[in-house]
């Protein structure tokens, strides 16, 4: 593994009592995977193994943290929670232990995170005014069936999020001029 000069300075530039700390972690997460590359991350220190975080380290004014799981999770930012003194550590050999089986996860596949699916967004059905006005703007009714779900949505919720009839009114006649000329919902600031 090459060092990365910006860790060194990361390191350099800590609070004294980090420092031995930093320098511990940095070189427990070396003997526990060789093959992983030293990165600045959100500002701190992480190494990274295929792409995927291994671990990470961060000093504060009066605690350091160690992450290995990912961002967060854990007390004070890091899975160790604040860690004011090497004593603070579990041993070396536990900490070694815990690198190699993240390594391994990521490895294998099993460390990805999973991707949450969106959520449908709700129809919402089109006012029979609304439609009456598409049907007499020559061109409006094609466009509209050309336009996608989303495009479609922008316009419909424009117009029912009015609160006053005559806003409402004005909005589907405006609407369906600007259909007609192939324009979308926020055509103003599409040059931008």
């Amino acid at each position: 593994m090459e060092r990365d000069s910006r860790v060194d300075a990361y390191i350099a530039k800590a609070q004294p009592f980090a420092r031995p700390i930093l320098e511990h972690l940095r070189s427990l997460a070396e003997r526990a995977e060789p093959e992983a590359q030293e990165d600045l991350r959100w500002g701190a220190p992480f190494w990274i193994l295929d792409g995927r975080q291994l671990c990470g380290m961060a000093a504060f004014k009066a605690h350091c943290a160690f992450v290995i799981e990912g961002p967060g999770g854990g007390e004070a930012m890091g899975d160790l929670g604040r860690i004011t003194a090497l004593d603070d550590l579990p041993p070396d050999e536990e900490l070694v232990r815990l690198l190699k089986e993240k390594a391994q996860r990521i490895r294998s596949g099993e460390d990805k995170a999973a991707k949450a699916k969106p959520k449908p967004k709700p129809e919402i059905a089109m006012p029979d005014d609304f439609a009456a006005a598409l049907e007499q703007t020559s061109g409006a009714e094609d466009v509209w069936n050309g336009f996608t779900d989303a495009q479609r949505r922008d316009y419909l919720q424009w117009i029912t999020g009015a609160k006053r009839e005559a806003t409402r009114t004005k909005r589907i006649a405006t609407a369906a001029e600007w259909i007609g000329e192939g324009k979308r919902r926020n055509w103003k600031y599409e040059s931008c």
